[in-house]
This record gives C-alpha cells, sequence and structure tokens, in this order.
C-alpha cells in the first residue's frame, strides 16, 4: 500500500526502506528549478521521511546519494540535519557516496531513509472513517512559491506520534492515484475535494489523513487552513 518496502528482520521487528530522488532541481546552469542544496536535500529527506514513519517505523539512518559535485555535499547535510530538527531535534545516521569521477550537466539527488517498525499487519479502514487531504499538491516552483500551503513536517510528526491516525504522503502521481490504491481503482467524479486531486504533490507537500469522525473538529482546528476534507460520492 506504501511507498516503502518492508522486511523481515527477526520475530518481533521489521525494516521499513522508503526512498526519494530529484532530478534537474539545484544549482546547475541546466537545472529545471533553480534551488540551493539544502533545500533540494531538506524535500527529498522530508518524502523518505514521511513514508516511513507513515508505515509506522521508527527511523534510524538516512543514506545519501550526491550526484551534484563534491562541494555540494556539506550543503546537503545541511538540508538533511534541517528536517530532522523540525522532527524533534531527531538524530539520524547519515552516511553516502559522491559521484566525483564525472560531471553530470543537471543536478540530482537520491536519499534512503531506514527505519524499524513492530511485526503487525496494518490496514486502512475507509468505510468505517473519515479521510482528508493536510497541505496542497505543490510542484517544481510552486513548492518554493507557495510554501505557506505545504504540511509542515512537525504536524505531520505530531499526528504520527499519536498512533490514532493512518497517514499517507501525497506523491508526484496525486491525491486521486493515492486512494486508489487505498480503495481499488476510482474515478475523479467519485470523489470531492477542493483540490486538483490529479496533480502531483511533488515532494509530499500534502498527506491524506484517515481519522475517526468524532476527532474531525480536534484536527481542523489543528491543522487550521491546511485541512482540505474528502467525500465519496456514490456511484
Amino acid at each position: 500500500m506504501r511507498d516503502v518496502q518492508i522486511i523481515p528482520f527477526n520475530e518481533k521487528e521489521e525494516v521499513v526502506i522508503a526512498a526519494d530522488n530529484s532530478g534537474g532541481i539545484g544549482l546547475k546552469e541546466q537545472d529545471v528549478v533553480k534551488v540551493d542544496y539544502e533545500t533540494v536535500a531538506y524535500f527529498s529527506f522530508r518524502v523518505a521521511w514521511m513514508e516511513c514513519v507513515a508505515a509506522r517505523a521508527i527511523p534510524f539512518s538516512v543514506i545519501l546519494q550526491n550526484f551534484c559535485g563534491e562541494i555540494a555535499w556539506n550543503k546537503l547535510i545541511v538540508g538533511i540535519k534541517q528536517g530532522m530538527i523540525e522532527v524533534g531535534g531527531e538524530k539520524l545516521a547519515i552516511t553516502g557516496s559522491t559521484e566525483s569521477n564525472f560531471t553530470l550537466n543537471q543536478s540530482a539527488v537520491g536519499l534512503t531513509v531506514l527505519g524499524k517498525k513492530d511485526s503487525y499487519q496494518e490496514s486502512f479502514n475507509i468505510k468505517n472513517s473519515r479521510v482528508a487531504v493536510i497541505g496542497s499538491p505543490l510542484v517544481g516552483n510552486e513548492v518554493i512559491e507557495e510554501k505557506e500551503k505545504i504540511a509542515p513536517l512537525s504536524l505531520f510528526y505530531s499526528l504520527a506520534k499519536a498512533r490514532k491516525y493512518h497517514l499517507l504522503p501525497v506523491g508526484s502521481k496525486g491525491i486521486l492515484a493515492e486512494l486508489s490504491v487505498l480503495l481499488g481503482e476510482m474515478e475523479e467524479r467519485e470523489i470531492h475535494c477542493s483540490l486538483d486531486i490529479n496533480k502531483s504533490a511533488g515532494p509530499s507537500t500534502c498527506f491524506i489523513i484517515e481519522y475517526e469522525e468524532e476527532e474531525e473538529q480536534m484536527l481542523r482546528n489543528l491543522t487550521s487552513s491546511y485541512f482540505h476534507s474528502i467525500s465519496f460520492i456514490e456511484k
């Protein structure tokens, strides 16, 4: 159901592997989106960390693959550590590699987050609860220009720690695609939402939350303008 790989570690624990990559985003002349490398790494970390935590895992390591050149390494690490600070100063081991033999015309970064979780089966139960989107789908330069619409990483973390919601980061395929994974193939006309449910959410600028009906007002108060309800129209 999630964009992660789960591998049994022992009888009680599983290892969760979540990854993200970006290309053409950085400070090279031919990059499509011009942005500093701290920001590039921050958003790659954000995606992989959210996916890992959404799978109910506790992250313990970050692996960085840098194709932006040696000079970018320290800046990328700063971006990763910025993300760590936003989730309570969590300190994760960081390792990785830089392509230093050849120079690429465009920036590229790959980032993996490893986590551990208890071995148990979890599933969404949409029929008996409600669903909303927190944040808005943004991609490319919108991520920089409309950052006030991005669901804060700290907000995602606080909801994840509550352990009573199901969270699912939205990726490049959009809200509709994520809901179709959860519920089976769906059409746009079956879903009512104020957001564009087909639009890419880039670096997981929004996420889906499943919650019990009695939690809605509290969630609306907590998430404020980030909250966008979803309702399903019967065929």
